[in-house]
């Protein structure tokens, strides 16, 4: 079986979606694992035929239109609550609903996990880290305090048991938080608060998320080691991305609460005794950033090239508005990759690069120094000896990718 990991190379948005779903298609029997992050990815994915179509897939894996299962592994805070609206979107366009699966120790978001991340970061003002709202780092912390909502917990629960244990994480935890954070909530999270002590929210939570345990299957060890005997390429679709890494000190507080690079996947192969094969790093030929944080070489996107606009970063309530910058130098672009393959115990595994928007700069590079041209940049001796093969999108549709094996 191949293994293949999909990174984000920068910030985020630089087009993991189209890499998954470029890989899962050249595959007979894909499996894709969603191993960070949660329901706050937006990745997205087009086609040009048989008819043009566009989705954007948040826990669903964007290998689903290839009929690849998503694994939902543990580090992964998957949505139930979220999950029916998407897979329901994806039937109406695709005519099925992918394999779900999670792994029995897969941890849940939960409604105050939500809630609690909206007043924080209402609270925070133009200080604001940069969150998407969607509760995952409230997540994280509760689920590392021991209160963590496990799928195995969840099995055959009925709509008044669900309730029960979204009541109890409330008493038992929700009161503490946030009695811990009261100097840090302002009045103007004040709607968030009186949902936080609303009944309402946990029953009708209780109701959505039970119905919505249909669409899964719960799997141990053993059934993922059996499910696998099936699978022919396991890929890892990564949240966020390199520069978003939880330990990336010099970010805080505008990072996310995940590993984004290698060091998660390394570990969940480890225990299935799995090597990797194959890291695939993406980026656009420009920089960008949705959400708050240093963005080293800001600058309006016609200083880049011809940007197009971006559907599924529109502005909100909780990001603000997509930024652009220009690479660094190249060895500044090879840099966090090299530092992210070092982290695992260096090179053992092919590391590929995944170009995408080369349509909106002429392909070419937009660095700091000027836009250096495609040809030259494969060429700088940094690049070459970093990546082994080469992946090239200038457009949004997986049937247009072209690949460059540096062997061949």
């Amino acid at each position: 079986m191949r293994t293949i990991a999909v990174i984000g190379k920068n910030f985020g948005d630089e087009g993991k979606g189209l890499a998954v779903d470029y890989l899962a298609r050249s595959s007979p029997h894909p499996m894709v694992v969603r191993h960070n992050g949660g329901a706050q990815s937006g990745h997205t994915v087009e086609r040009s035929h048989p008819a043009q179509s566009r989705f954007v897939f948040h826990e669903l894996s964007s290998g689903s239109a290839c009929r690849a299962d998503t694994l939902w592994a543990s580090g992964y805070y998957p949505d139930l609550l979220k999950l029916g609206e998407e897979a329901e979107s994806f039937r109406q366009m695709f005519g099925f609903i992918p394999g779900i699966c999670a792994m029995h120790d897969t941890c849940i978001t939960v409604p105050d996990d939500v809630l609690i991340n909206m007043a924080l970061e209402t609270s925070r003002g133009d200080g604001r880290h940069g969150s998407c709202g969607m509760g995952i780092n409230e997540c994280d912390i509760r689920t590392k305090a021991g209160y963590g909502l496990k799928f195995e917990e969840l099995s055959g629960l009925t709509a008044r048991e669900m309730y029960g244990r979204l009541y109890g994480l409330r008493k038992e935890y929700t009161t503490r938080r946030l009695q811990e954070l009261r100097d840090s909530l302002s009045s103007e999270a004040q709607e968030y608060l009186d949902l936080l002590s609303n009944d309402n929210v946990l029953q009708n939570a209780a109701d959505i998320m039970t119905d919505n345990l249909r669409y899964m299957q719960v799997l141990s060890l053993p059934g993922l080691m059996a499910k696998l005997d099936h699978v022919d390429t396991l890929i890892f679709e990564t949240g966020q991305g390199l520069l978003l890494d939880r330990d990336n000190r010099e970010a805080a507080p505008h990072v996310t609460a995940s590993n984004t690079g290698l060091r998660s996947i390394r570990r969940f192969l480890d225990v299935l005794g799995l090597p990797l094969d194959e890291a695939v790093y993406v980026s656009r030929t420009y920089v960008t950033r949705h959400g708050a944080g240093p963005l080293i070489g800001e600058c309006s996107p016609d200083q880049i090239g011809q940007i197009q606009r971006d559907r599924t970063n529109e502005p909100n309530e909780w990001q603000g508005r997509i930024r652009y910058a220009r690479h660094r130098s190249c060895e500044g672009f090879v840099e966090d990759v090299r530092k992210d393959v070092e982290s695992i115990g260096g090179k053992d595994f092919r590391v590929s690069l995944f170009l995408t928007h080369l349509n909106e700069t002429g392909f070419s590079l937009a660095m700091e120094g000027g836009d250096l041209p495609l040809r030259e940049f494969l060429h700088t001796p940094c690049i070459t000896e970093m990546f082994d093969d080469f992946y090239f999108s200038a457009s949004p549709f997986p049937e247009d990718v072209k690949r460059t094996c540096i062997d061949d």
